[in-house]
């Protein structure tokens, strides 16, 4: 079929009256094949010298982290891995409706169109599809009608419908083909009434009406809108008895021409044809038909007018709601192969499962991407290849992928058959290990099925006749004890006679061989800088480094990486602390000096008691070593007899060497400068003497200027009136004489 979009109109008409341990080594695993399905992170050690004494053969199969720490090399381990190859990948089609006119087998939507995937169990492989929506694609309509009595004035409406529907489609498509098809019910009981007078006109008597039919291809798939007016004008309207007419039947007829379909026989075809449906019907049986919209994928449901006379418009809607959503499938997944999608569609909008496999409201020219995850359980019996396709429901495109199945090792191929390392041949020698032919059992095929377990083969699985078989910790196989697992993979058996295990160990802060060794035969072996029953005792001395780059500044020794201080006086992490001692400068002062300058308090013992360091002498104190010239130095600054002072530098060498370096120069203390004390002296008194007097002076000021204020008070809240001062005397003496008569 050409890679073009077809559309079924179904346009239905009722009657009036209706409308815990890891999987590697829960597989117990034989072969490297075997190995490899049981999970993506398992791993098959080659090396023939991998296993210990008692070990099973299925020890070889584990994760790779715990093969690596049980001493196989990365060399030796089988941990093939599956991969994706794109055999085609033509690019999505830019067309454009006034360009180039293509072909539909032209035209490309989806991309990658064809893949290879070699897949290993329980590892998904994962690659991304492209769709595009492409502008001017090809679009076939048929046109599927009920002709029963109930659709008697629809068909009117549709006579003229191809030529309209042609100029309608052409502004979405320049590529649009018509068809027409018909139908009725099957031509049986109770679907019609098979009387003869009937079955000529199922109508009443009034009406003329053509017998009954279950479908009829009208009008195949054309360009000619004129040629579908034509044909359609000349149907008639039939009749039937039940409601429900065959619609179904005839939708499988026009999709493959078919017996009568369940609803999913019917999707099923739908999806292999590449048709989309769209029903039509009036709006009492909408609920139902919505109802199997959701059965049927990319379908759609209008509704239609009493008469049809908008099926255009309902066609148009129809159309543009299904174009505009994308769903993928796929087809049937062989046994233990599962898939996934994620969908990356318009706006940053992600879904993921059964979401994951559309997107909607997709325009013309827009471009989405699904993210298709394959994941296979194991192998399929035959081993052989398979091919599944991936397919945008409604398109003819479809994305072809072939997945092959990784089986076995890279090594299986490189087998030895009848290895003599098989006991005498009685396996092939595979991936480091015997694969052993039937009836042979043992790892190195050494021992017949008949003859296990017998009790002279038992004698041999015993350290002595006092002890269990095994030591209790495996099984007696051929005479060879293969040690028991334990639930946790970390932890084995081992031994001649399992009598070793890798996990009865010392332990050190509740860690086995204080996590710093392994446990072989219940005995740590440390790893490099620790010893002890433990593995707790560490070599290292760095912790042990005084600040003098001594080790535990040479006052104690290293014992397990902490220091153990020899002079009780000393303590501290490193015998750095002494709460007794003087410091370091006023331990070494006179010793110092009596070398340097012979004086001091030990002058006259100097040779017996401070010949213990190497002198040296520098002119000024600048010219002492600094901090960066030795590991540790302390620089010094002493006082003498003559009140004058000296400088030097003490310094442990990493020889355990003390060096000394002394100034000759030494800074004493002038004598005082009469002249300037005296005159500071009395410039001092002056000015004490001038500062009082200011102060004097200026209280003086003070005190009298408030007493002037408080007479000026008094002076003004003074009232005086002669009248009434009772002491008041007048200065005037008036004498009267008595003998003065006036005259």
């Amino acid at each position: 079929m050409d890679a073009r979009l077809l559309l079924i109109l179904v346009l239905l008409g009722l009657s009036r009256a209706q409308q815990d341990g890891n999987e590697c080594t829960k597989a117990s695993a034989q072969s490297c094949g075997e190995c490899i399905q049981a999970g993506e992170k398992c791993g098959w050690c080659t090396d023939e010298s991998f296993l210990k004494q008692g070990e099973q053969k299925s020890t070889r199969c584990d994760e790779i982290d715990a093969l690596i720490k049980k001493g196989c090399s990365n060399a030796s381990i089988e941990n093939p891995r599956g991969g994706v190859t794109v055999n085609k990948n033509k690019p999505v089609t830019n067309r454009t409706k006034d360009g180039v006119k293509l072909k539909p087998d032209q035209i490309t939507q989806i991309q990658p169109q064809k893949l290879t995937l070699d897949l290993r169990s329980g590892e998904a492989q994962t690659f991304a599809l492209k769709f595009k929506r492409a502008e001017d694609y090809p679009i076939d309509l048929y046109y599927l009608m009920d002709l029963s009595f109930s659709m008697k004035d629809d068909l009117e409406n549709v006579k003229n419908l191809g030529t309209h529907l042609m100029k309608k489609m052409q502004t979405i498509t320049s590529d649009f083909r018509i068809g027409f098809g018909s139908f009725v019910e099957k031509t049986v009981m109770p679907y019609i009434s098979t009387t003869p007078a009937k079955l000529l006109n199922p109508c009443t008597s009034d009406q003329n009406c053509t017998s009954p039919f279950s479908y009829k291809n009208v009008l195949s798939l054309t360009e000619d809108g004129s040629q579908f007016n034509n044909l359609v004008s000349r149907q008639q309207i039939s009749g039937n008895l039940d409601s429900p007419e065959g619609g179904f039947d005839a939708i499988m007829q026009v999709a493959v021409c078919a017996d009568y379909p369940s609803i999913a026989h019917l999707v099923q075809k739908l999806s292999e044809n590449n048709i989309q449906t769209i029903f039509a019907v009036t709006e009492e049986f909408q609920p139902v038909y919505q109802e199997l919209k959701n059965l049927i994928p990319k379908s759609a449901v209008g509704t239609l007018t009493s008469d049809s006379n908008n099926v255009i418009d309902l066609i148009i809607d129809a159309y543009n709601s299904l174009s505009s959503e994308v769903i993928l499938e796929n087809s049937r997944l062989p046994d233990g192969v599962s898939i996934s999608y994620i969908s990356h569609c318009k706006n940053g909008v992600i879904e993921k499962g059964e979401n994951g496999r559309k997107c909607s409201n997709i325009s013309i020219g827009d471009e989405v991407k699904f993210e298709v995850a394959i994941t296979a359980k194991g192998c399929p019996s035959n081993g052989k290849s398979e091919t599944i396709k991936i397919k945008p429901l409604g398109f003819t495109e479809e994305v072809e992928i072939v997945l092959n199945f990784i089986c076995e090792c890279e090594c299986h191929k490189d087998g030895i058959p009848n290895s003599p390392s098989c006991h005498f041949g009685n396996g092939t020698l595979e991936c480091g290990a015997c694969r052993c032919n039937d009836g042979r059992i043992g790892r190195n095929c050494e021992c017949s099925k008949d003859e296990v377990r017998t009790e002279d083969l038992d004698a041999n699985c015993r350290m002595d006749n006092g002890t269990d078989i095994c030591s209790n910790n495996g099984d007696c196989v051929c005479g060879t004890c293969e040690c028991k697992k334990r639930d946790n993979p970390e932890e084995r058996y081992s031994g001649k006679f399992c009598e070793c295990d890798n996990f009865n160990c010392d332990r050190s802060n509740n860690k086995l061989c204080g996590g710093h060794g392994r446990c072989e035969c219940r005995k740590c072996i440390c790893d490099a800088n620790y010893t002890g029953s433990a593995c707790d005792c560490s070599l290292d001395t760095s912790t042990c480094l005084a600040s003098n780059k001594q080790i535990c500044n040479g006052r104690g020794t290293c014992e397990c990486g902490v220091c153990k201080c020899t002079d009780s006086k000393f303590q501290g992490q490193t015998c750095e602390i002494c709460p007794t001692c003087p410091g370091v400068c006023t331990e070494h002062k006179d010793c110092v000096q009596c070398r340097a300058f012979a004086t001091g308090d030990k002058k006259d013992t100097c040779e017996k008691e401070c010949m213990y360091f190497n002198l040296k002498l520098v002119k000024m104190k600048n010219e002492l070593p600094q901090p960066h010239d030795q590991p540790y130095i302390n620089h010094c600054k002493e006082r003498d007899a003559n009140d004058c002072w000296f400088f030097f530098s003490y310094a442990t060498k990493n020889d355990s060497t003390v060096e000394v370096h002394v100034a000759e120069e030494l800074e004493c203390p002038s004598g005082p400068d009469i002249i300037p004390i005296v005159a500071g002296v009395v410039a001092g008194i002056v000015l004490i003497g001038l500062a009082l007097l200011l102060i004097w002076k200026l209280l003086m000021i003070i005190h009298d200027r408030r007493e002037f204020a408080k007479f000026e008070k008094e002076k003004m809240n003074a009232k005086w009136d002669t009248g009434e001062n009772p002491i008041y005397k007048s200065a005037v003496t008036t004498v009267v004489n008595p003998k003065y008569e006036g005259k």
